[in-house]
C-alpha cells in the first residue's frame, strides 16, 4: 500500500461520519446519503494525488451528490417504508423532540436552501467557504441563507401552531369523553 492510498484510508476514518450526516442533512434520506457519500468517495479516490485540499473538495463533491440523489426521478418515489413514522424510544429529552422538528422543516426546504443551511450551520463553513462548495457567489449563499433561516422559522411556527391546535382539541375531546 502506497502512501497515497494510506492518507485517503486515513481521510475517510476521520470524516466518514461526518460526510455522512451532512449527506444525509441536504437530502434527507439515510439510503440517499449513503449513496452520496460513496460515489464522492469513489470519485475522491481517483483524484486524491491531484487534490491539494481535500477536506472542502469532498463536502462540495457530497452535497452536490446528495442534491443529485434528491434530483433523481426513481428517488420521489417513495416506499411503502417511508409511510411508516420514525420510531424513537421516548426518554423525556426535549433537545431530541427539537431535532427532529428542525429536521422535519429542513427537509420541506428547496434543495438549494438546505444545502447552504447544512453547510453554513452543520458543517460550520463560513459564507465563502460555502460559496466554493457549491460554485455559487458569495451574495447568492447570504440571500440563500437569509431566506433558508426566515422560510425555517415560519414552518417552525407552524408546527407550533399545529401542535398547540391538536392539544386544544385533545383537552376539549378529554373534556367531553
Amino acid at each position: 500500500m502506497n502512501s497515497n492510498e494510506e492518507d485517503f484510508r486515513r481521510f475517510v476514518a476521520a470524516r466518514l461520519d461526518s460526510l455522512r450526516g451532512l449527506a444525509y442533512l441536504t437530502c434527507g434520506d439515510w439510503q440517499a446519503a449513503e449513496d452520496a457519500v460513496s460515489t464522492s468517495l469513489a470519485k475522491l479516490y481517483v483524484r486524491w494525488h491531484k487534490v491539494a485540499s481535500p477536506e472542502p473538495y469532498a463536502i462540495r463533491m457530497v452535497v452536490r451528490a446528495a442534491i443529485d440523489e434528491v434530483r433523481r426521478p426513481w428517488r420521489r418515489e417513495r416506499s411503502a417504508s417511508h409511510a411508516l413514522p420514525e420510531t424513537i424510544q421516548p426518554d423525556g429529552s426535549d433537545s431530541i423532540n427539537e431535532r427532529l422538528r428542525v429536521r422535519h422543516a429542513l427537509r420541506q426546504l428547496p434543495i438549494g436552501q438546505r444545502a447552504v443551511l447544512v453547510l453554513r450551520f452543520y458543517q460550520e463553513l463560513s459564507v465563502e467557504e460555502a460559496a466554493e462548495a457549491l460554485g455559487r457567489s458569495t451574495g447568492t449563499i447570504k440571500s440563500q441563507t437569509a431566506r433558508g433561516l426566515a422560510t425555517l422559522r415560519h414552518l417552525l411556527a407552524v408546527q407550533d401552531l399545529a401542535l398547540d391546535e391538536e392539544l386544544k382539541e385533545e383537552c376539549s375531546d378529554a373534556r367531553y369523553a
